[in-house]
């Protein structure tokens, strides 16, 4: 049996219609012949900025938490990453005093990627600790960490390579980890390495989902965050 050529759009064309071998001369010349437009092919498959992928469609969408001007779209795996995340933040909300989000990172990241990624999320009205700006001169710095996870909604940590190359060894970074991975207050972000190669590494951190700039700018991901955040 012939089959269409054009068996989902429909021929664009009378004559493709008349030389496809299942639709030629069907209900006359022209009975192959489907107009369709562009537009509404796309959005037959898409929705909301989503993938097409195979037989399916991954439809991103916006969150329960996301403002009513707001255009920041998620995927499903997102939402699902940051629901129990957001669920803290609502809960600390009585709690004014806090900082936004406790921002963990290598050392290495310090003047790059973490400093980006802080200035960022202050852009947009986030309150961060960062250690470069909240630790002082001859204060002890695990004391100071310590205040500073018990004073923050919620926990990021930046993983880079650097980040890699340090949590074996158990240093300061590890210690954070430990306790932001106590709650449901940490939220991965993956800058320039991969979920399979934080999971040789720290198996219980890479099993956490969270954001990747591999996917989005960074400035996507403070966008998301400081959604996330915001009371």
């Amino acid at each position: 049996m012939a089959r269409c050529t054009a068996p989902i759009r429909g021929h664009n064309s009378a004559s493709a219609a008349d030389n496809c071998p299942a639709c030629r001369g069907r209900n006359g010349r022209y009975g192959g012949y489907r107009s369709y437009s562009p537009s509404s092919y796309s959005s037959s498959l898409t929705s909301g900025g989503g993938r097409s992928s195979g037989g399916g469609s991954v439809r991103n969408s916006k969150t329960p938490w996301s403002g009513a001007g707001s255009s920041i779209l998620y995927t499903p795996e997102e939402v699902r990453a940051l629901t129990p995340v957001r669920n803290s933040v609502e809960n600390l909300a009585k709690q004014l005093d806090l900082r936004d989000v406790f921002l963990c990172h290598a050392w290495d990241d310090r003047k790059e990627a973490a400093k980006e990624l802080h200035d960022l999320l202050e852009s947009r009205g986030v309150s961060v600790w960062f250690s470069e700006k909240d630790v002082g001169l001859g204060v002890p710095l695990l004391r100071a960490i310590d205040k500073g996870l018990a004073n923050s909604r919620v926990g990021i940590v930046l993983v880079t390579p650097a980040l890699l190359r340090r949590l074996p060894a158990e240093g300061i970074a590890d210690k954070e980890l430990s306790a932001l991975l106590a709650g449901d207050r940490l939220i991965p972000i993956v800058h320039e390495t991969t979920y399979e190669a934080l999971r040789e590494v720290s198996p219980l951190l890479g099993s956490r989902s969270g954001l990747n700039t591999v996917e989005e700018p960074m400035a996507d991901v403070a966008a998301k965050l400081a959604e996330l955040v915001a009371l």
